[in-house]
């Protein structure tokens, strides 16, 4: 096996001003609590069993599995929101679905589009959704700004 199949998960959320577009990415990540680690961006699956839990320190320079979504601003006064969804089938034994969406707008507006975004997704699967999680962020840009939600998967 190349890796291991991640049994835990946890959602996360930051922004940041920077001195580039990347210094302002790089904050959100240290905002979000995941800025020492590489991510290795990943296509929207939650694993079968795999459970959420409460954001855990992960080792530095550590390979993490991650879905995101992410937007960069440069113009003054515009508000930027992220945001991301687990959905959770009704069968436990089949694996749930992550969806990320980020736009100019209020993280309100963003986080109920994500979660429509992944209770259509579980549909489109033929599953129905026993429960959806997520989480999400604004931020007004003041010279360059970034807006950042993750699902991070990972191992106990």
């Amino acid at each position: 096996m190349i890796c291991q199949t991640p049994n835990i998960h946890f959602l996360v959320s930051g922004s940041s001003e920077g001195f580039t577009q990347l210094n302002s990415f790089d904050g959100a990540l240290l905002d979000a609590g995941i800025g020492d680690t590489n991510l290795v961006k990943m296509s929207s699956i939650v694993p079968p069993g795999s459970r959420v839990v409460e954001p855990v320190k992960l080792p530095a320079g550590a390979l993490v599995p991650v879905a995101y979504a992410s937007i960069t601003s440069s113009l003054p006064g515009e508000m930027i929101s992220a945001a991301v969804a687990a959905a959770y089938p009704d069968d436990p034994s089949l694996p749930g679905l992550i969806m990320e969406y980020s736009s100019r707008g209020h993280r309100e507006e963003v986080e109920d589009i994500v979660r429509r975004m992944a209770a259509k997704g579980l549909e489109m699967r033929g599953r129905s959704a026993a429960r959806i999680d997520s989480i999400s962020v604004q931020h007004k840009v003041e010279s360059i700004g970034t807006a950042f939600a993750a699902v991070v998967l990972w191992y106990a």
